[in-house]
């Protein structure tokens, strides 16, 4: 026998009256007087893995609190905070003028949690076959597509399989800008395009051939990072030269929040910015930051 509309609306209106008081006898008193708070990160693939570690440790203590993290890049986590869909951006570089002035009048404040540097890394392949070391002139070479085989750096006569990044990511900014001196250059020898660092390094893993940068943090025996000569002084990828200042291309971790930030917000910052977040930091093989190193804000134009 159909039902009417009168014969429905009854039961399903009693229905969710069950329901609701079922879910409040479930959750209990105290969480309907503490509702959960969200903190929305997301950016950068090089500091995602300590913002990613350090968020569970964080919310173990602040229960109200929820934090997810998605990756996407520097320039989305800064374009995020901006446009108000995220309460954290991850940065692996500095600001441009242009992610500056899409802030307005409205303040904003930058927070170094550590130090990390970046690297040419290249097959462990090639590595053994005797390319241990390049010169800056050859790795731009290379990215412009003039050098094309490895037997023109000492290596095997094998074609080079040049792998660049998106061009938004923090890690690719400071890699052109040191190689080419614009963080903005095209690689016209790539063959490949990658994202985030999880991804150029199985790509380079895959290779017997390739080159590209990663994050200090993502060389392994399968991709290596090669010293660079700079001029006849052979400088080492170590943690040892980015701490003396040795090593050229090294950058901040920073977080970017809109100023004031939330209470729950400037916690976490500073959880991260405090003993147990620094060892998260340095277990994720980045370095520290010293006690004196802050946060720094700025305004657009």
């Amino acid at each position: 026998m159909p039902f009417s509309r009168s014969d429905v609306l009854p039961f399903f209106r009693h229905a969710v009256s069950v329901f609701l008081l079922t879910t409040l006898l479930q959750v209990g008193p105290g969480a309907v007087a503490h509702a959960e708070t969200l903190i929305r990160t997301g950016g950068a693939t090089t500091v995602l893995p300590v913002v990613s570690k350090a968020a569970p440790e964080f919310t173990r203590t602040h229960p109200e609190v929820r934090i997810t993290v998605s990756a996407g890049g520097s320039g989305v986590g800064i374009q995020g905070v901006s446009g108000g869909n995220l309460d954290i951006g991850m940065a692996s570089r500095e600001m441009t003028g242009q992610e500056i002035q899409r802030f307005g009048d409205r303040p904003f404040e930058v927070h170094v949690i550590g130090r990390d540097a970046v690297a040419c890394v290249i097959s462990s392949e090639v590595y053994d076959a005797g390319v241990k070391t390049l010169a800056r002139d050859q790795i731009r070479k290379i990215y412009e597509g003039k050098i094309r085989n490895w037997k023109e750096v000492g290596g095997p006569d094998r074609p080079i399989v040049v792998i660049d990044k998106e061009r938004h990511r923090g890690t690719r900014h400071v890699f052109m800008n040191y190689v080419f001196g614009n963080p903005k250059a095209i690689a016209r020898g790539a063959r490949l395009v990658t994202g985030s660092n999880n991804e150029e390094q199985a790509k380079i893993a895959q290779s017997d051939a390739a080159i590209g940068m990663l994050s200090f943090a993502w060389i392994n025996e399968e991709v290596r990072g090669v010293g660079l000569n700079i001029e006849g002084r052979i400088v080492q990828p170590t943690s040892r030269n980015v701490a003396n200042g040795t090593w050229p291309i090294a950058r901040n971790l920073n977080l970017l929040t809109a100023s004031p930030a939330r209470p729950e917000i400037e916690q976490f910052i500073q959880f991260l910015k405090g003993p147990e977040g620094q060892a998260i930091v340095e277990a994720s093989h980045y370095l520290p930051i010293r006690r004196e190193e802050g946060s720094r804000i700025a305004q657009g134009d």
